[in-house]
């Protein structure tokens, strides 16, 4: 995809892109090629705490590894600076922070941005450190949304290991009372949280930026945090009340998942690399419907997925309650049919934190049963056909975004029982080194 020139540079306003309050007066205009402010001169990008030389198509070949790399630089200089403040405040809560950060997932939303940067076009090295160090700050970002998530939900197990909570609950000495130490491990990974979002944002603000760049990257970045923020308060809130509306659970998986793990990436992709209108427009109408296709299809393995390859114990969602929109579907359908049994089944089962494996396959039989699971499955297929329809209709680099292609198509993808899907690395729209879908949820 070819770039143009502005003549006026500083009048050019930024590419539209979905907020929460759209900028008034913004026109699709695509930025002048020179992006970032590092360009002032050799060495400047040295000034965004990586090491020189980046190199676009070296990173390309494995991506997590690159991002992994980026991350590890961005947690040295954080860890230092709080041995600085306090030993103890580091060595008990920032080197939790890390390790936990270090530990993370597929580093899917940083790849999305990756291949959504390429994809647009971008590629020199001052754009190429300025992605790696948003997405570096998307993995601290992530840390922030999970370690909350296991306080919120009293999860005892992240990954196969204890929680942070619970890390730092089992690591409090002999003499404090059990509900004490609870309590502090609570309080402290909530300031764990905090910690990583503080991180995360400070990358952001620190990664070097021509003012143009800056201004959508930053709306973005902003929308994206509130987002999380009133998505994941509609999922509590929907517990609570014991939510059972097809519509509002939908709205609560938009914005608490859908927007964070696909389509905020793909837009952050897109503006770091100067991405005109259009092309931000398609991205992040493709990010939308795949995003939300990859939420339903979340909803379908915690019922139904083989936990080692979801990596979570099935009918979580059921036993807290959840107002997924399997759930909603589910309970709807019975109602509408007077399926007294169905509606027995699943008032009992949703939010029993004692459900028996018996009792959630009384769950499964009603899903299949009530055409709630069917339906999940279709309203997944058109998602995903209709978000590729909108990525397919982008002026976008064709290496690049056959690489894209096949991450997005890798989101909503069943896991099969006996491991992914086969991943042909020479085919067009492959996906790239280190897919697959994000850790569900969030």
């Amino acid at each position: 995809m070819r770039r143009t020139r502005a003549k006026d540079h500083s009048a050019a306003a930024p590419p539209p892109v979905p907020r929460l309050a759209a900028p008034a007066g913004s026109a699709p205009r695509r930025r002048p090629a020179g992006r970032m402010v590092a360009d002032a001169g050799p060495g400047a990008a040295d000034t965004a705490g990586l090491t020189r030389p980046v190199d676009a198509g070296t990173v390309d070949a494995d991506v997590p590894a690159a991002i992994a790399q980026a991350l590890e630089q961005v947690l040295a200089d954080r860890l230092s600076r709080a041995r600085v403040l306090d030993a103890g405040f580091a060595r008990e809560l920032a080197d939790r922070v890390a390790r936990f950060t270090r530990e993370g997932g597929k580093r899917t939303r940083s790849q999305l941005l990756w291949w959504s940067m390429r994809a647009c076009g971008g590629g020199d090295e001052p754009t190429a450190v300025a992605a790696l160090r948003i997405g570096a700050a998307l993995e601290l970002l992530q840390t922030c949304a999970l370690v909350h998530d296991d306080v919120m939900d009293g999860s005892a197990l992240r990954r196969g290991r204890p929680a942070l909570h619970a890390d730092v609950r089992d690591g409090c000495r002999g003499g404090v009372a059990p509900a004490r130490a609870a309590r502090f491990g609570e309080a402290a990974a909530v300031l764990a949280g905090d910690l990583a979002l503080a991180w995360a944002d400070d990358v952001v603000a620190d990664t070097p930026l021509d003012p143009w760049t800056a201004t959508v990257v930053r709306e973005v970045w902003s929308d994206m945090r509130t987002e999380m923020v009133a998505g994941q308060y509609l999922d509590l809130s929907g517990q609570l009340a014991g939510s059972r509306s097809p519509a509002q659970a939908l709205r609560a998986a938009h914005l608490k998942s859908a927007l964070y793990s696909v389509e905020r990436p793909l837009a952050l992709g897109g503006a770091v690399a100067g991405a005109d209108g259009r092309t931000m427009r398609a991205l992040c109408s493709a990010g939308r419907c795949v995003g939300m296709a990859f939420q339903l299809r979340d909803d379908l393995d915690d019922v139904f997925g083989d936990p080692r390859e979801t990596g979570k114990s099935c009918g979580g969602d059921v036993r807290d309650g959840k107002p997924t929109y399997l759930a909603a579907l589910a309970v709807e359908r019975a109602g509408a049919t007077a399926d007294r049994h169905a509606l027995e089944v699943l008032e009992r089962a949703l939010g029993n934190e004692d459900l028996t494996p018996a009792g959630l396959d009384e769950v499964r039989e009603v899903l299949v049963r009530t055409g709630a699971r069917a339906a999940v499955e279709a309203k997944i297929d058109r998602l995903s056909a209709q978000g590729l329809r909108h990525f397919d209709g982008a002026l976008l680099e064709a290496g690049a975004a056959g690489r894209l292609r096949g991450l997005l198509t890798a989101q909503a993808a069943p896991r099969a029982a006996d491991g992914p899907p086969p991943r042909p690395d020479s085919a067009p729209g492959a996906a790239p080194a280190g897919w697959g879908a994000a850790e569900g949820g969030r």
